[in-house]
């Protein structure tokens, strides 16, 4: 950890660095471990899912800008002298909420148009997009038993076959990415997305499926709700790790390329609900399988062989130490909702307004 500290403060110290939806879950996060590192730190969010809570570890060290980057002169104001801009603002959630909201996760592909634009229009050096799994096509993903490991080449704009993203949001994300490569090509700045999988920890809300999960075991729910039969897969991914391989990213990958940020170990939902359990020291009698709910994707886990190559690094945190973070935070902050309002919060992009806990 020493040394990943040390190269990210040779990357960054004394470096303006833009962080939009910086005040987001993963992006509070990614704030700390860049003022960490020594940048000089301006935040911009329009706080409809961010927290200004959230950056209370760092408030006097950051810059915070409230406001729609969607609006040209909001964005040129956020974009001024920043020599790297860390882009994931976005309108997204859960599963519930990108399977229920399409409308509003194309409009992502303008959101990113007018922060491109006007990141290169402020000369900006590097921008790092925070892209997503769901770029990668479904029919990778479809078997619950397969042990497949996404790889970047897998998701790509040149070969046939190779888009066809999961779902309105997969496919703005993936647009995104083309809109990042045209900006690279055609303004000569260096363009990073990082895909990002199924990122989990402090300051997330009821929206995602891990803290809805736990805060039904806090809840003491008996019979225990969960969508889909509990086979499916994902490599749940401690926050840390994600925005660790975010900034190393930024720092190590130049020109346009994409890696993936993400673990390489298949969980299923089953086994997840196992460790929220063991951390809690407490069971249900039944587990209610709820079939008629959107689950997404079947399997998904990434091939780490870029990361490891070109960044020198992989995730770290295993699931029992995430979610054990996760667990302990979860109950110092906040007193989980009732039944019904946490099943209306699955399907938005907000849950309760928990503290940020450092």
């Amino acid at each position: 950890m020493r040394a990943v500290e040390s190269r990210l403060r040779a990357a960054y110290a004394g470096r303006r660095v833009a962080i939009t939806g910086g005040a987001s879950f993963i992006g509070s996060h990614l704030a700390e471990v860049l003022v960490h590192a020594g940048a000089r730190i301006t935040i911009s969010d329009d706080m409809s899912s961010g927290r200004i809570g959230h950056l209370s570890a760092i408030a006097r060290q950051v810059t915070v800008l409230q406001g729609d980057l969607r609006e040209p002169a909001f964005a040129k104001a956020a974009m001024a002298d920043q020599d790297v801009v860390f882009h994931l603002a976005a309108s997204h959630g859960g599963r519930g909420y990108i399977d229920t909201h399409p409308v509003e996760c194309v409009s992502n592909m303008q959101l990113d148009h007018t922060v491109f634009a006007a990141a290169a229009a402020a000369g900006a050096r590097k921008i790092v997009f925070a892209s997503s799994a769901c770029t990668y096509p479904i029919n990778l993903q479809g078997n619950e038993s397969a042990s497949y490991l996404l790889k970047e080449d897998d998701a790509n704009f040149d070969e046939p076959g190779k888009a066809f993203a999961d779902g309105e949001y997969g496919w703005a994300k993936l647009m995104g990415e083309l809109q990042l490569r045209a900006f690279c090509k055609e303004f000569g700045l260096s363009g990073v997305a990082c895909r990002i999988f199924t990122a989990y920890g402090e300051r997330e809300n009821e929206s995602h499926a891990v803290i809805a999960l736990i805060a039904k075991a806090v809840a003491r729910l008996d019979p225990f709700p969960i969508w889909g039969n509990g086979l499916q897969t994902r490599n749940f991914t401690y926050v840390r790790d994600t925005v660790t391989g975010m900034a190393l990213a930024g720092a190590g990958l130049d020109g346009f390329d994409v890696v993936n940020v993400g673990t390489d170990a298949h969980h299923t939902i089953l086994e997840l609900i196992q460790e929220i359990f063991r951390c809690l020291n407490w069971e249900p009698r039944q587990i209610q399988r709820q079939l008629d709910k959107p689950v997404g994707v079947r399997s998904r886990a990434a091939d780490l062989a870029k990361c490891r190559d070109r960044l020198n690094w992989v995730p770290s945190h295993s699931l029992g130490d995430g979610v054990a973070r996760t667990v302990t935070w979860y109950l110092q902050s906040s007193e989980p909702p009732d039944r019904k309002a946490l099943d209306h919060l699955l399907m938005e992009r907000s849950g309760s307004p928990v503290p940020a806990r450092v």
